[in-house]
């Protein structure tokens, strides 16, 4: 095991001993469930864990744990917001379409992700993205829509398949 490996590990099992109990009471009352506090306070320190540089350069241990425990807790409402929103549809739509739990989950993982690809986005050009391509309309009447000219749409757009092409660069 080389040095610099063992160094993280040691550092990590110092933070988990020092601050998990100190975590799971902060996210319990948070959450008001000890099941759900447990599961995000793995969460978190999986977070932590896959982010290793973090680790040996972190100054502020509880504060970066609490940072990281509230971006998963907004991360887990934002998922729940767009599922119940999926879900919402699916009921509207009637009995004809019934997906399988498998195909809620891939379609809301998706949501999710078209979701944090348009993070950042000022408004117009998020919402010309999502007229033309979950509503079909056309760039006249999304222009219509947004009171702005075509040409304008076409700039919103371009810009948003830009700003996703940046977002998977970042993520990749």
């Amino acid at each position: 095991m080389l040095a610099n490996e063992r160094a993280l590990q040691q550092t990590l099992h110092s933070l988990y001993s020092e601050h998990h109990g100190w975590l799971f009471s902060w996210l319990r009352r948070k959450l008001g469930c000890p099941h759900a506090a447990a599961d995000l306070m793995q969460d978190t320190f999986t977070r932590i864990l896959v982010s290793r540089d973090a680790l040996l350069t972190m100054r502020e241990p509880r504060a970066y744990l609490t940072t990281t425990a509230k971006r998963l807790l907004l991360n887990q409402a934002r998922r729940r917001v767009i599922e119940e929103t999926y879900l919402a549809g699916v009921v509207a739509m009637g009995e004809a379409y019934a997906p399988s739990a498998e195909q809620v989950a891939a379609a809301v993982e998706a949501l999710e992700h078209i979701s944090h690809m348009l993070q950042g986005l000022a408004h117009k050009p998020r919402e010309a993205f999502l007229l033309r391509y979950l509503d079909g309309l056309s760039h006249a009447e999304i222009a219509a829509e947004l009171q702005v000219s075509t040409r304008m749409v076409q700039k919103y757009l371009v810009s948003v398949l830009v700003h996703c092409h940046m977002v998977l660069g970042e993520s990749a």
